[in-house]
């Protein structure tokens, strides 16, 4: 293969990823309303270790672990962030702690 034809490969894996970052963002968004009706912390950090160790087993290389676990840490971030806005965006949200009220910035 050439290098327009690794770069087709790319464009049609990038698609595959946005349908499956879609996805995942849904139940991101899911999870944020049953965070939202049970007063539950938008933040839990033992749950994002999971998240991380779980992709680290899964992973048969090439792409080193320590770099995974930095392209996941910035996708959980963005769905934290979804799960705030929809918390903040229900009329009825409670208060939520968020990660930046339990690192103590406000």
């Amino acid at each position: 293969m050439d290098i327009a034809d690794w770069r087709k490969k790319i464009d049609a894996l990038d698609r595959r990823l946005v349908d499956l970052l879609s996805e995942r963002a849904r139940a991101a968004i899911e999870i944020g309303r049953l965070k939202r009706n049970t007063r539950l912390p938008i933040y839990e950090p033992d749950r994002e270790r999971m998240v991380f160790d779980n992709v680290q087993k899964e992973n048969p290389g090439p792409l080193p672990g320590p770099d995974l676990v930095r392209i996941f840490e910035r996708i959980m971030d963005v769905m934290r962030n979804i799960q705030k806005e929809g918390i903040l965006a229900s009329p009825e949200a409670p208060e939520a702690e968020t990660e930046l009220d339990s690192e103590g910035n406000h």
